[in-house]
């Protein structure tokens, strides 16, 4: 069983790839540094979206990294993802449990909100998620977290994840401050050497503790 609290490196988020063997060639030289893969694709149709996740949800089988589904608890069930990833907006934890299984890692987006994240704790979710740490091409507009919140939240004892503008050069404060994980799209994919990044990135946690 994944979702457990050993969950600590590179989460790594895909970008908005319209073309599904092109998004797969781009992700798997970068698994073996990822400790978790989420497939986040906002531009798509839900056929494609479905698609992409059952390609992803081999290739992440395949290479023994755990396979989450960003908003979408029936895709991941379809696709026999190991779990879910909820915004505000995507549904309850009790929902998406009861349709994935004990088993499944549930995340949830808590933004600068340490109430949410405590709401989030209590009805079962298996990490929480804060951001963003920086302004992020991905969300421009995205509510902004602070270090501090991720060292307020590491007493609820659940895996922290920062995300949001996050690169290579800018993650270390924030697993300092208690960061389990740190997802990132564009700072590891529009990198010149993604591979590069994403090793990097790993290495971050083998040499810092929270």
């Amino acid at each position: 069983m994944h979702g457990r609290q050993d969950l600590r490196g590179l989460y790594l988020v895909t970008p908005d790839e319209p073309d599904t063997a092109r998004l797969l060639a781009r992700v798997k030289p970068l698994l073996p540094f990822t400790a978790l893969l989420q497939h986040r694709n906002k531009q798509a149709s839900d056929a494609l979206r479905h698609a992409q996740a059952a390609e992803l949800a081999q290739a992440c089988r395949d290479a023994g990294v755990p396979f989450i589904v960003n908003d979408d608890a029936r895709i991941a069930a379809d696709v026999k993802a190991d779990g879910v990833h909820l915004g505000e907006h995507d549904g309850a934890i009790e929902a998406a449990r009861a349709l994935l299984g004990d088993a499944a890692i549930i995340g949830v987006s808590c933004y600068d909100d340490a109430t949410r994240a405590e709401s989030a704790a209590r009805e079962g979710a298996n990490y929480l998620a804060f951001g963003a740490f920086f302004p992020s091409s991905t969300k421009p507009n995205a509510r902004r977290a602070t270090p501090a919140l991720l060292h307020e939240a590491r007493r609820l004892g659940l895996p922290l994840v920062a995300i949001g503008g996050i690169t290579p050069d800018n993650a270390r404060p924030l697993i300092e401050a208690g960061a389990d994980l740190v997802a990132i799209v564009s700072g590891v994919f529009d990198a010149p050497d993604p591979v590069a990044a994403a090793r990097h990135c790993r290495s971050l946690f083998d040499s810092t503790r929270p």
